[in-house]
């Protein structure tokens, strides 16, 4: 029942929306840019940290058991 009047009351707000006049200084667009690369630079970063596990991992899983283990 709440998920129901939770997704009525969203679709109502969406319907009765109005115009905005926002403003967007010209410095989002490059904050934005800013948060794209620092957001791919911190995954690059995060995978070199954990390289050798990552591949141990995989290695582990495609090589499977052998039959003495």
């Amino acid at each position: 029942m709440n998920v129901q009047c939770f997704f009525f009351a969203a679709v109502l707000l969406l319907a009765c929306t109005s115009t905005a006049y926002a403003y967007l200084d010209p410095g989002t667009g490059s904050y934005v840019l800013q948060m794209v690369i620092a957001g791919i630079v911190g995954g690059m970063f995060a995978l070199k940290l954990c390289y050798r596990r990552i591949v141990k991992f995989f290695a582990d899983l495609f090589r499977g058991k052998k039959s003495g283990e």
